[in-house]
């Protein structure tokens, strides 16, 4: 192929850029930069020798309107009738071809809210390539970590099977109803389109096209590199993956999602990569502004998934601060610092006050502290007691590093340290641990500044730090032991939740507790009791951690004299 397929107005991929890039259609920024890569490569995309084939557009646009049929409620048996943004991905994976007609575009990544369709289009993509592709014994997979993940884009291709003649009566099915696993192309010398998964213990597929959904939950690239692996057997072969934002930018899915918004925007030259990915600008607040939904719902103009159910969402997320960062990620493309933030970045940016610690001297304190063993985080969370009726506690943090190997773990943590120590938000001690002495000076310091009632300990840490007060002769506050079971945290939770929501609890904003908020992530027993969980939690949690079990007292004091096990006076045994 030596030429360009001139674009005309039967070209539904131009038209719909031109659209976005206009403003007639609503897009996000990674969408509108896809937009302007199309128009751009219809120019200088030749000179790379890549040309825009509009014949093959329609070809497989129309193999969608006039070969599958959808399923399900409304839609049972209507043909497919691709969107314009449907149109937009499948025709560029499909229309860009090199100077010998084979496919450009090897990797496809789309990331779209909830209920935009992907499933169904990846579907259809598979059985495109499986019975219209020319491909002698193509192999396509819906591949996942574990076989019943695999099974669910499978059961898609099945069912349009299922409601197509055309295909029903090309393609034989092997299994029955919900157990069916193969699905062969009588007329295609051995092609099959089947599920497979890393746990089967297979080795050696060939796929001509790999489709993976939900790329989100993948916590390891193994699926994805075990379809590339493939790759070197086929002329074109296609990797096309489907998915949700995410949680967090280290996993497979966020690697390709900001690898694609460096193609898409041209910042990097791939010309086998496609990236579709829907995203809010910076600006928009989906949750008081419905304009910006269709930025990361490309198929709401037509009703997927429905402004009725958008709004339910965003109301019950608005009455629960830990399901907010679920919708905002599922429903609004939004990438969150972790799973299932207990605090949402609007309930703790209401919270913040401007005003200086040091203002408050002398004020009766509440305190948590948590107390990493060797080279983590350690903090300390004091709660500053109102003076006044109606005033709100005031959270005051102090943080601490080693000073060896700040610069490792800066990198590790993805966190500015270095910047955060120089401007006084974070203290470090020497060597290459943490120096306990240092954070009980401290801590006996701080006793001086303010009037500390008792600090909140995790138990298990709590021995070696006493002996040391007990050695350098330190005299510290009352120091009572916290669980970090449901049993002590849920109250703490709940009670932290209770007062940050209320406005009866404020912070400065203080960046690392900040950071730690953003981080924090709770789990629930089956009782409904909760906890704060390191585990889950996509980065340092530790100064939440302190905060908590300082709401703990501060909030709950009921001190009796049993439960303290250090005073001034000395160690009390029970």
């Amino acid at each position: 192929m030596n030429r360009q397929v001139k674009a005309t107005s039967r070209d539904p991929v131009t038209r719909y850029a031109r659209n976005v890039l206009s403003g007639k259609i609503i897009a996000g920024p990674h969408v509108r930069a896809a937009c302007q890569r199309h128009i751009d490569d219809l120019k200088g995309a030749p000179l790379r020798g890549f040309f825009f084939d509009l014949e093959k557009v329609e070809r497989v646009i129309g193999f969608y309107r006039d070969v599958l049929k959808l399923n399900g409620g409304e839609y049972e048996n209507k043909p497919f009738e691709l969107l314009e943004w449907e149109k937009f991905v499948v025709g560029s994976i499909f229309g860009w071809v090199d100077e010998n007609g084979m496919r450009r575009f090897r990797i496809l990544y789309t990331e779209t809210a909830k209920g935009s369709g992907k499933s169904p289009l990846q579907a259809g993509i598979g059985l495109y390539c499986l019975v219209a592709d020319g491909e002698s014994r193509a192999e396509i997979y819906a591949a996942a970590t574990k076989k019943d993940q695999a099974m669910i884009l499978f059961r898609d291709a099945v069912a349009m099977v299922n409601q197509s003649p055309d295909l029903s009566a090309v393609i034989k099915k092997s299994g029955v109803g919900e157990q069916t696993w193969n699905l062969s192309y009588t007329l295609g010398d051995g092609s099959f389109f089947r599920p497979i998964s890393s746990d089967d213990g297979q080795s050696g597929p060939r796929p001509h096209a790999g489709l993976i959904d939900e790329v989100h939950e993948h916590k390891t690239a193994l699926v994805i590199d075990m379809m590339k692996a493939g790759f070197k057997f086929r002329k074109q072969p296609i990797l096309s993956m489907i998915t949700n934002s995410g949680s967090d930018k280290k996993t497979p899915c966020g690697v390709l999602h900001d690898y694609g918004v460096k193609v898409a925007s041209q910042q990097i030259v791939d010309d086998e990569f496609f990236a579709y990915i829907c995203a809010l600008d910076e600006t928009d607040d989906p949750f008081n502004d419905e304009k910006c939904w269709p930025k990361a719902n490309p198929s709401l103009i037509h009703g997927l998934p429905g402004k009725k159910y958008l709004r339910s969402q965003v109301k019950d997320a608005k009455g629960m601060p830990s399901k907010e960062a679920i919708v905002r990620r599922l429903n609004f493309c939004q990438w969150t610092e972790a799973s299932n933030p207990w605090i949402s970045r609007d309930v703790w940016q209401t919270a913040r006050r401007v005003y200086d610690w040091r203002d408050l001297q002398g004020r009766r304190a509440y305190g948590g502290l948590d107390l990493s063993s060797t080279q983590d985080l350690t903090g300390l969370v004091l709660w500053i007691e109102p003076e006044q009726q109606g005033d709100p506690w005031h959270l005051v943090p102090f943080a601490w590093l080693p000073e060896k190997g700040l610069w490792s773990r800066e990198d590790k943590d993805r966190a500015p340290y270095t910047t955060w120590k120089m401007a006084g938000f974070l203290e470090t001690t020497p060597g290459n641990a943490i120096s306990k002495l240092h954070v009980l000076k401290r801590l006996h310091e701080l006793q001086d500044f303010f009037d500390i009632q008792c600090i909140a300990f995790d138990r298990w840490r709590i021995e070696d730090l006493i002996q040391m007060a007990a050695d350098y002769d330190i005299p510290l506050p009352e120091m009572v032991p916290f669980g970090q079971g449901y049993k002590d945290m849920s109250p703490a939770c709940e009670a932290f939740e209770t007062v940050l929501l209320n406005g009866e609890a404020v912070h400065n904003g203080h960046p690392i507790l900040t950071m730690c908020a953003a981080n924090a992530v709770i789990e629930q027993d089956p009782a409904g009791n909760v906890k704060l969980s390191k585990v889950k939690a996509t980065g340092r949690i530790d100064l939440m951690v302190a905060a908590v079990m300082g709401a703990g007292v501060a909030l709950q004091h009921k001190e009796k004299p049993e439960e303290t096990i250090y005073n001034q006076r000395g160690i009390l045994f029970v």
